[in-house]
């Protein structure tokens, strides 16, 4: 069963996707910057074979994909926020949380704000807090100026390890023409969240299981980084994904999915 659907949360029409039928704990997955709900597919799709009855839901961030795009900025506390907003207007008492670098920064702020409502929690390629603000300002200035083209070519270079481009040329040509289809405000807005948002002070306040992975060829958010953030998690361990960058999801699917199956068979 595969569920599209358009639900009004905070005053935004956000677009959701769920999937499976079963009425066991819903895994959430939060997608990257520049990216939509379609990040997931073939982690669904290897998911789906695992456990056809698991409820699976997906969502647009604001600013991405379907969802509306209101204009900049954005902050964290939005975008968790959102995600709360989305929980409780399904009637969802308990989920599973995944999340991958800004993805991944909502779902840390929303298990340490919300520990009861966050049974096992997945942060892939993310931080408590991910880049510095001057970066994230060099950025937003370049975007404003120069508009997505000029920048497009830089942050693909990060998103897939040197290889991807060759390996899988029309799989990457996809996600180029998805970053140049993200509505510039969402982007804007979303950097604004990343340029603020720390969730530094708060890892000791989530207490649900944790599992960090991290891309062993991820200059974004490396791996040595995203280790010392497993480490510094009440109770947590780390796994590194051979041969993907900032996209596992993309680049090392299935890699990825057996590593949330370990994960969550053990819930």
């Amino acid at each position: 069963m595969s569920d599209r659907r358009a639900l009004s949360v905070n005053d935004l029409t956000v677009n959701v996707l769920l999937e499976g039928e079963g009425s066991g704990v819903p895994l959430v997955l939060v997608h990257a910057l520049g990216t939509d709900l379609r990040l997931w597919d073939a982690v669904v799709a290897r998911l789906r074979t695992w456990d056809p009855h698991r409820p699976l839901l997906r969502y647009d961030l604001r600013g991405h994909g379907l969802s509306d795009a209101p204009a900049p900025p954005y902050t964290l506390a939005m975008l968790t926020d959102d995600l709360i907003g989305l929980v409780q207007t399904l009637g969802l008492a308990c989920i599973d949380l995944t999340g991958i670098s800004v993805g991944g920064l909502i779902a840390m702020n929303l298990a340490a704000k919300y520990p009861g409502r966050v049974r096992r929690l997945v942060l892939c390629d993310t931080l408590p807090r991910i880049g510095t603000a001057a970066a994230w300002e060099t950025r937003t200035e370049a975007l404003r100026d120069r508009g997505m083209a000029a920048l497009a070519q830089t942050i693909l270079d990060r998103w897939f390890a040197p290889s991807f481009p060759h390996r899988e040329p029309a799989t990457y040509r996809l996600y180029v023409n998805m970053l140049h289809r993200t509505p510039l405000d969402g982007y804007l807005g979303t950097c604004a969240a990343l340029r603020d948002g720390d969730v530094s002070d708060r890892l000791d306040r989530i207490t649900a299981p944790a599992l960090v992975l991290c891309g062993t060829e991820d200059l974004a958010t490396p791996l040595q980084d995203c280790r010392t953030l497993a480490e510094a998690l009440p109770e947590a361990r780390f796994e590194a994904v051979p041969g993907a960058a900032h996209l596992p999801p993309v680049e090392q699917p299935d890699a990825l999915s057996d590593a949330l199956i370990r994960f969550l068979s053990n819930a």
